[in-house]
């Protein structure tokens, strides 16, 4: 179990920046948080945080913005970070007005409030077309939530390969790699033959009729021959982005 909010009070406590009766306090009034916030029509899991290294993240579809604005205000309340995928114009108009310091994507459709502190490994996310950044940037926004260090690369699909031989140095070292395509989708395989980490295959429902909206993608992902290539739903730019998150912060969790 990790819960980044008690990582961040113990960091502050050892650079002399907070006072250990103020740090009791802080972590006392952490620790005795309801397991569970009962909200107006929602209920929030405030202890994922501890249990799985992340806070709930908001799926915004469905939700008033009235449950969105309330599910952030009880998020930041508790000291957590908070992330809203799949929000509508209205949910982030609403967001903008209650929060002024939110960043906000609309092409990505997300709002995030991240605590600060430094990057913490290195993901690279790829898009195949500009058609498919959409969901690349879902991924690199939840990266940059879970305060991962991570980079974007678009528009460097197998129809110009020369663009993605380009590429390869940005690519080494990374701890892993989100490639979004649709179409065929080609490209994680052809990445995943260049590179010594994890690729993780976002299919997007980028394509003319035989595309079938993504599945003809996520079939060509699930067969592909790159043994280092593992693929999640199609369009799932947060789940991939999320476990890319999760790589690249265990295996620098001894250097924190």
């Amino acid at each position: 179990m990790s819960d980044p909010h008690i990582r961040d009070l113990l960091q502050t406590l050892l650079a002399g920046q907070l006072s250990l009766t103020e740090a009791q306090r802080q972590l006392e009034e952490h620790l005795v948080q309801p397991p569970t916030a009962h909200l107006s029509d929602t209920q929030l899991d405030l202890e994922r945080a501890r249990r799985c290294g992340f806070p709930e993240v908001i799926y915004a579809e469905g939700k008033t913005p009235a449950t969105v604005v309330e599910l952030f205000t009880r998020l930041r309340e508790a000291g957590q970070a908070a992330l809203a995928t799949r929000v509508s114009d209205e949910q982030l108009h609403a967001l903008h007005e209650r929060f002024s310091d939110l960043v906000i994507n609309r092409v990505a459709r997300t709002a995030r409030f991240s605590l600060q502190r430094p990057p913490q490994g290195r993901v690279m996310v790829v898009a195949a077309g500009t058609s498919d950044r959409p969901i690349a940037e879902e991924a690199l926004e939840t990266l940059h939530w879970m305060g991962t260090g991570c980079e974007l690369i678009v528009d460097v699909g197998v129809a110009g390969p020369r663009r993605l031989l380009a590429e390869l140095p940005r690519l080494e070292g990374a701890d892993a790699i989100v490639v979004a395509a649709g179409m065929e989708g080609a490209l994680p395989s052809v990445v995943g033959g260049w590179v010594d980490c994890p690729v993780i295959a976002v299919p997007t429902s980028v394509g003319y009729g035989a595309a079938f909206r993504g599945v003809a993608a996520l079939l060509g992902m699930l067969n592909s021959c790159a043994a280092n290539v593992c693929v999640v739903n199609i369009n799932a730019g947060f789940k991939a982005g999320y476990m890319a998150g999760l790589i690249a912060h265990r295996r620098h969790a001894d250097q924190t």
